[in-house]
């Protein structure tokens, strides 16, 4: 008798000990159903947001992880004077946003503006006179695109002025990454909205953008 008293004791603790252990993986798995829930928003949002400009995995390497996000573009005007604009927000207050205009502005103008005449405060890329800079003491990232581009609307034999596309983009508040990763990821978004303006604008003798732009320096 007292043999089948360990024995039913015995396995009655198994099964306590069973019972626990399903117990501790349901709620484990439950918590990260719930952490998951939590911090998918940025991964919920269209595969391409802007309007179609941008694609979400840009979005996704510059902000932050966040239980929702929203974003919207918005188009104004036409011609020489179009603006495009888009913004991301998320429900942990970080902003990606930026705007792009076509404007009639020299490359030398749109050097002067941001300060990189003589590349010390400023990272630069070009290809085929498309230009891009980001600064390096900006925490947000803060990035400019230079597309060259006589819009739909002006003769181009009659323009005084360079016209151009120009680009502004940035965060406002916590991004995913930092430095060198950010620079490069507000840069990428701002160059799609870049190409979706110079699709808008009807660029006179448009030609076919480069898919990316080249990268910066590792490390700068």
């Amino acid at each position: 008798m007292a043999e089948d008293t360990r024995t039913r004791k015995w396995a009655a603790t198994k099964a306590s000990g069973k019972g626990f252990l399903i117990c501790l993986t349901v709620l484990s798995l439950a918590g990260a159903a719930a952490w998951f829930g939590l911090t998918t928003g940025l991964e919920r949002l269209p595969s391409k947001v802007c309007d179609g400009a941008v694609e979400r995995g840009v979005v996704i390497r510059t902000l932050p992880r966040t239980r929702t996000a929203e974003e919207g573009a918005s188009r104004r005007r036409e011609g020489k004077d179009l603006m495009f604009s888009c913004h991301i927000y998320t429900s942990a207050d970080s902003i990606l946003s930026g705007m792009t205009r076509v404007e009639d502005a020299s490359l030398q103008q749109w050097l002067d503006h941001y300060g990189a005449s003589t590349g010390s405060d400023a990272v630069r890329v070009s290809v085929d006179g498309i230009e891009a800079l980001a600064k390096l003491d900006s925490e947000s990232g803060s990035s400019s695109i230079y597309v060259p581009c006589v819009p739909r609307g002006v003769r181009a034999e009659d323009a005084n002025e360079s016209y151009a596309i120009t680009a502004e983009a940035g965060v406002v508040g916590d991004s995913r990454v930092s430095g060198a990763a950010l620079r490069q990821a507000v840069s990428d978004f701002a160059y799609q909205l870049t190409k979706r303006t110079y699709e808008l604008a009807e660029c006179q003798g448009s030609r076919t953008l480069p898919e990316e732009l080249p990268r910066y320096e590792d490390g700068s």
